[in-house]
């Protein structure tokens, strides 16, 4: 299970945690005593890092903690979701911040020391390569230890670019290479952004997956032998690799329910990825679709 496999990298995702948290701080406080663009953006961008592998922690910690509240049926698997849509909101701030900022600077680009830029900048990207190596085993387990592999791995990019206009400022003075960067840094970060605000909203109002094609559900379970019809199906994502489906499926007279079940939770599992299905088996005269 992904959940199992993310537990057996706890600590691995601890390290990177903290790792890149203390960078994540140490870029901050440089980019406002330098006055460098690029290294807050820079900052921003390792901030998407820590957010991921904290909800990534929090989805296993939850996910170890769903059985402890029987009030709580679902566990507390959403706390992972609104925790990505706060991301997503700070983060739009951050690149919207960095992009006005930047253009402002155009005008006139202030002077950044190189060197505090390039020592801080070359941390980080040895802190992220850290990370990187920490995480790239359980990436191939797990979803969550996957999301925040990814994560680190966006960021490197960001740490490259602001070692490249540090480089840039050190060699040449062209202090327009700032700017430039803390500009390709912030587009990088919107889409990533975007995407995850998107992911986190469909989930939120329990729209069906976006891999899923409910009308293919609906056609695969109606095939099922024993199977007349096929209605009130609902899919929905409990959070990041977790869809879940729930049916209500008219029998034969002759068909019998357990094979019946069987072989539709299968065809779920089988064809949708979908490992968690409800399913309500009823006579053709006690058929009752629901209006909502």
């Amino acid at each position: 299970m992904a959940t199992r496999a993310g537990e057996r990298h706890r600590g691995r995702l601890w390290a990177a945690f903290a790792l890149l948290a203390a960078f994540m701080v140490i870029e901050a406080v440089a980019a406002l005593l330098t006055g460098s663009l690029a290294l807050l953006s820079d900052a921003g961008h390792m901030f998407t890092d820590v957010l991921g592998i904290g909800m990534a922690l929090a989805a296993i910690y939850a996910a170890s903690r769903a059985a402890g509240d029987p009030q709580r049926t679902f566990g507390l698997y959403r706390l992972e979701v609104l925790a990505a849509l706060g991301n997503a909101v700070l983060l739009f701030g951050v690149a919207i911040y960095v992009l006005i900022e930047s253009v402002r600077r155009f005008a006139d680009p202030p002077e950044v020391p190189a060197g505090p830029m390039l020592v801080v900048a070359a941390a980080g990207l040895v802190a992220n390569l850290v990370a990187f190596g920490l995480l790239r085993s359980g990436a191939k387990e797990s979803l969550n230890v996957r999301g925040a592999y990814l994560e680190v791995l966006g960021d490197l990019l960001g740490s490259a670019g602001v070692i490249v206009a540090a480089a840039v400022i050190a060699l040449t003075d062209w202090w327009y290479a700032d700017p430039i960067v803390a500009v390709a840094v912030g587009l990088f970060i919107l889409p990533r952004t975007w995407k995850l605000a998107r992911a986190a909203v469909r989930i939120l109002v329990q729209a069906a997956p976006e891999h899923v094609d409910v009308t293919a559900v609906q056609t695969r379970l109606a095939a099922v032998p024993g199977v007349c019809d096929v209605h009130d199906l609902h899919v929905w994502t409990l959070t990041s690799g977790m869809d879940v489906a729930s049916a209500h499926l008219t029998l034969d007279p002759a068909a019998q329910v357990g094979p019946v079940l069987v072989a539709a939770r299968e065809a779920l599992h089988d064809d949708f990825d979908i490992a968690h299905a409800t399913l309500q088996v009823e006579p053709a005269e006690s058929c009752q679709e629901t209006t909502w």
